[in-house]
């Protein structure tokens, strides 16, 4: 695939000459942090084995691809500095969820992760922002959070609390629909849907998930929100194919999720496919690394 970098930022759909639908790309923000301390040194999901050898040379020139694709993307990119001791920092979507300046921060589940919090609360509050509350549920951000345009799509399950869904609404001022995850492979919401195109006046948001990564439950709910979704096969959702990050054109995506990057390029997506293979030791992928922040 070839990452093609768009000048002109109007709405997400436009017609070309021949009257097809063409969509267009939004500048997205977006806040990360490299992987200088990154290894698996405990396992807190099905993906980290801490006997397998990990080599953060490679997951650094990786993390630094992806930043460079947002880059030539023309996405604003942040960073925040990593802290010894704190080798999963590099994945900022779990730190916070930011909607209209608005930042709600996390709480994590694992001990291991629970400093990680505090650095990134810091970091919001040295960039100007204000107004910046911190969960008092068990709460990982972008992981289990999916901005729709209009509402956040919350995952449960094995992570982020129930609780932390009503707390969400609170303090951000959006509904949320809560979603049940049942498969401990995806353990975020995260690495099971993502969200293709924002939803605006007449249109609604477009999604890509694995349906079995929910409950039967969530299921029906994900069909009648999202009757044109994109469904992604099994195999694109073990190599963390729906870890995507899409500005409503370009989707970024795991290399081995060819199945999936076909399907987006038959619904007018340009996929661009990055090698995030260091990463996915730990159960990650280019949204995991991906914090967006939108003011």
């Amino acid at each position: 695939m070839i990452v093609r970098s768009c000048g002109l930022y109007i709405s997400n759909m436009t017609t070309n000459s021949a009257g097809s639908a063409t969509r267009v790309p939004t500048p997205r923000t977006y806040l990360m942090c490299p992987p200088k301390y990154f290894v698996v040194e405990y396992a807190i999901n099905p993906w980290m084995d801490p006997t397998r050898p990990v080599d953060t040379e490679v997951a650094v020139k990786q993390w630094t691809l992806l930043k460079e694709t947002y880059q030539r993307l023309g996405h604003t990119v942040h960073e925040i500095e990593p802290q010894p001791d704190l080798p999963d920092m590099v994945f900022a979507a779990n730190s916070g969820t930011v909607i209209d300046g608005r930042v709600l921060g996390s709480r994590f589940r694992a001990p291991q992760r629970a400093a990680e919090a505090d650095h990134y609360r810091r970091w919001f509050l040295r960039h100007g922002y204000r107004d910046v509350v911190m969960p008092t549920a068990i709460n990982e951000a972008e992981g289990d959070f999916a901005w729709t345009g209009e509402l956040i799509l919350a995952g449960t399950g094995f992570r982020t609390d129930p609780a932390a869904h009503a707390e969400a609404q609170e303090v951000l001022g959006v509904p949320v629909v809560s979603l049940q995850l049942v498969d401990p492979r995806y353990y975020h919401l995260d690495v099971a849907l993502f969200v293709l195109t924002e939803a605006a006046p007449g249109r609604r948001a477009e999604i890509a998930y694995f349906p079995d990564a929910f409950s039967p439950g969530s299921q029906r709910v994900l069909r009648r929100m999202f009757p044109d979704a994109v469904i992604a096969t099994e195999a694109d959702a073990e190599c963390l194919g729906l870890n995507g990050v899409s500005d409503g054109r370009n989707v970024v995506l795991a290399r081995e999720a060819t199945g999936l990057a076909g399907a987006l390029e038959e619904r007018g997506y340009q996929p661009l496919l990055v090698d995030i293979a260091e990463l996915r030791k730990s159960g990650g992928g280019p949204k995991c690394c991906t914090l967006e922040i939108r003011d």
